[in-house]
C-alpha cells in the first residue's frame, strides 16, 4: 500500500511484480493498494520488484506486509518428524523475510540521510554563492569607480601640463 507521495507527480500508482526462483512472472499489481496471492510450487528465493515509473520525479513511502499461510499436507501417512522440519523451514523463511526487511529499512534510512545531507550541502553552497556574488558585485563596482576616477585625474593632470593659460606663454612641456 502506498502511504504517501511527495514530489511533482503525486500519482499513487505503484507497479509490483513477483517472480519465481526460476525467473517466471507469477503475478503483477498496478495500483495504490494491492494484494498478491499465489501458491508456491517451488522452493527458493522469490523476487518482488517495486516500480515507480508512474512518478519518475517524486518519492513515495510504501507499506509492505508479508503473510505466509502454511497449509499442512492433509496426508496422515506422514511422520511427525517431517512436520517439525516443515515448521522449522517456515520459521526460517519468516526470519529471513524479517531480517531482509530490516536490512532494506536500514539501507533506505541511510539513503534518506545521504539525500538530506546532500540537499543541505547544496543549499549551503547556494547561499555561499549568493553571498559571494554580492561581495564580488560591490567590489567590482568599487574598483571600476576607482579606475574611472584615476583615469580622469590622470587626464586632468596631463591636460594641465600641456594647456597654456595665456597665449603668449610658452608651453610647459
Amino acid at each position: 500500500m502506498v502511504q504517501w507521495v511527495t514530489g511533482v507527480g503525486l500519482d499513487r500508482h505503484l507497479s509490483v511484480t513477483v517472480n519465481a526462483p526460476s525467473s517466471l512472472l507469477i503475478s503483477t499489481v498496478d495500483d495504490a493498494k494491492g494484494q498478491i496471492n499465489f501458491e508456491v510450487k517451488e522452493t527458493g528465493f522469490y523476487q518482488m520488484c517495486l516500480s515507480n515509473f508512474h512518478n519518475r520525479f517524486s518519492t513515495m513511502q510504501v507499506f509492505l506486509s508479508f503473510g505466509v499461510y502454511y497449509d499442512k499436507n492433509p496426508n496422515p501417512s506422514k511422520v511427525k518428524g517431517e512436520d517439525t522440519k516443515e515448521e522449522e523451514k517456515l520459521n526460517n523463511t519468516l526470519s529471513i523475510i524479517e531480517s531482509a526487511a530490516n536490512k532494506v529499512q536500514r539501507h533506505v534510512f541511510h539513503m534518506f540521510r545521504y539525500y538530506s545531507f546532500g540537499r543541505m550541502r547544496k543549499s549551503a553552497d547556494y547561499f555561499l554563492l549568493q553571498s559571494n556574488s554580492q561581495y564580488i558585485t560591490w567590489w567590482s563596482m568599487a574598483l571600476s569607480l576607482l579606475i574611472v576616477t584615476s583615469g580622469y585625474l590622470q587626464l586632468l593632470f596631463l591636460k594641465s601640463l600641456i594647456v597654456n593659460k595665456a597665449e603668449n606663454e610658452k608651453p610647459r612641456c
